[in-house]
């Protein structure tokens, strides 16, 4: 086929089948962690804990998440996915559980915060960008890692209402065990998507590329640079939001369900936004579109905090936020093979999620902090919004200009 959307070696069904299962693989492993906020102020009352304790454990997530993620990343790299993504998928079987069936903070901290955080490097779009790269034509890559990322984001949509069933019925522990049952689904996932290893993940001029000298690059590159602190602020405020809005929600004395709600709409249109966002990265330039997703993103929740929630603004403030939330994801992969090529593309997006997990442990614990010791969200937000509108006004401005090496490689192509 002259307009093939995967290389030549492979054909259509197996390119399908190879990103279906990295689809899955993080659909399910986004899907429950972004709902493991709604069993937060439930699971914090049956254990006699703060809500700051399980908000520490959701920020540990996010460190044991962000300083695995290099690793894994250098893994996936040099020996592939496989060992990685069903690793990752048992890890994080085992992190559920150890979260059902706690009795205090301590297993809490180890099963959602450890072990789940390590699980997410291994099976989520440091690894699925690996994938959907070896598959997809290079014309198409940013389209390619967009519609993996909107794939998994169905995951969302449809856990966070099996999630409020459970709450509703059956208690905190019954939905996290439902979940465990779900989670089995990623090991053939994984197995299947990872058949992409036998495919190239660089250039002949490549060869002589090694870990070291793309790190160099990478430290070099005042753009890659801008845009790893960009992350920063990117995963403060999301994780801020998917740990504390059930919270938020409820002092404001609203029905738990409107929280699952806001969930499942941010699920649902983070799959319009990935695709969105994948389509535009492959026509436009990515910094001013990740730019301007920041600058809207930030507009948008200071806009939902500055007045009481009602059922109407919930619902507009999750299309919103869903709308501007893993279009990130796309553009950031494509970004990084735009500056430095696809050898070292999941080490390099690895450490610059470190920095986004970096935020995302200051939003979820520093948001309970807050919290707890002023009895609102008021100064959590409004700090989130400011260095969000400042993040992407440098987004803009960063310098995404190719390396010499692949400018020359482009050059001779």
């Amino acid at each position: 086929m002259k307009d093939a959307f995967h290389v030549p070696q492979v054909s259509r069904g197996e390119a399908y089948a190879m990103l279906g299962g990295a689809a899955l693989m993080m659909t399910l492993a986004m899907g429950i962690r972004q709902n493991l906020g709604l069993f937060q102020a439930p699971a914090s009352r049956e254990l006699g804990i703060a809500i700051s304790d399980f908000a520490l454990a959701i920020s540990v997530q996010q460190v044991a998440w962000g300083v695995s993620q290099p690793f894994a990343g250098i893994l996936a790299d040099r020996y592939g996915t496989r060992f990685v993504s069903l690793a990752g998928s048992l890890v994080f079987v085992l992190g559920l559980w150890l979260t059902a069936t706690a009795t205090g903070t301590l297993a809490i901290v180890l099963g959602a915060g450890v072990l789940i955080g390590v699980a997410l490097a291994c099976t989520t779009s440091g690894i699925t960008a690996n994938i959907a790269a070896r598959v997809v034509a290079p014309q198409r890559r940013t389209l390619a890692f967009g519609i993996v990322s909107a794939a998994g984001s169905i995951g969302t949509m449809f856990t966070a209402p099996i999630a409020a069933y459970f709450l509703d019925h059956d208690g905190w522990r019954a939905g996290l065990w439902a979940f465990l049952i779900l989670a089995f689904a990623m090991l053939p996932a994984a197995w299947i998507g990872s058949a992409s290893d036998r495919l190239p993940n660089g250039v002949a001029a490549d060869r002589h590329l090694t870990l070291a000298g793309a790190l160099g690059e990478a430290w070099r590159h005042s753009g890659y640079i801008v845009m790893a602190l960009a992350f920063f602020v990117c995963g403060l405020q999301l994780v801020f939001l998917t740990t504390h809005l059930p919270t938020y929600l409820a002092q404001c004395g609203m029905d738990a369900s409107y929280s699952a709600l806001a969930l499942m709409l941010i699920g649902g249109f983070n799959i319009l936004s990935s695709w969105l966002f994948g389509w535009l990265g492959d026509r436009y330039p990515k910094r001013l579109l990740l730019g301007g997703l920041y600058l809207l993103r930030s507009i948008t929740l200071a806009l939902f905090f500055s007045f009481p929630p009602t059922p109407l603004s919930v619902v507009l403030f999750g299309a919103a936020m869903g709308t501007l939330w893993l279009g990130v994801i796309p553009l950031v992969n494509g970004l990084v093979v735009q500056m430095f090529g696809l050898r070292f593309l999941s080490t390099l997006t690895g450490i610059a999620f470190l920095s986004h997990q970096a935020g995302s442990f200051l939003g979820a614990w520093g948001g309970g902090y807050l919290f707890d010791l002023m009895g609102s969200y008021d100064l959590a937000w409004k700090i989130g919004v400011l260095i969000g509108l400042v993040a992407g006004t440098l987004q803009l401005l960063m310098n995404d200009r190719p390396t010499a090496r692949v400018a020359a490689e482009a050059a001779a192509a």
